[in-house]
């Protein structure tokens, strides 16, 4: 007789459910990648530059993850220049750091099944320091 949890790691081993889709979207990955190392957050041109993107993708991806309660949009001005900077908020930063952590599975599980199923995969994404994010 199977073990139920034999089963369930077999059909769904690779489902990585924890892969938030409203993240894993390249561009919106992108934005929250330059808000994570940017908390105090970026005036919308510089997040614009950093992330490769024209200004209405850029605004369409933001209103995404401002529903999402990810980022703040903050609207005001400078020398009487409008204005927006967009930061990441502290939900914003959990799901993100969540995100990574279904994304470092992933690579452990595509690098141990390139090498063979009893081979021990190699600390890939710990050598890239994203687990520095999660103590500042």
């Amino acid at each position: 007789m199977r073990n139920s949890n034999s089963k369930s790691q077999q059909s769904g081993r690779f489902a990585y459910d924890g892969l938030d889709r409203v993240i894993h979207e390249r561009a919106r990955l992108s934005v929250l990648t330059s808000l994570i190392a940017h908390p105090k957050g970026l005036v919308f041109g510089n997040l614009r530059a950093m992330c490769g993107l024209t200004d209405g993708n850029l605004s369409r991806h933001l209103q995404v993850l401002e529903e999402a309660q990810l980022i703040a949009i903050d609207k005001g001005y400078d020398r009487n220049r409008p204005q927006t900077v967009c930061r990441i908020t502290a939900r914003g930063r959990q799901r993100y750091l969540d995100y990574l952590e279904v994304l470092e599975q992933v690579v452990r599980d595509a690098a141990q099944a390139a090498r063979g199923a009893n081979a021990r995969p190699a600390p890939l994404v710990s050598s890239l320091g994203l687990r520095r994010l999660k103590t500042t």
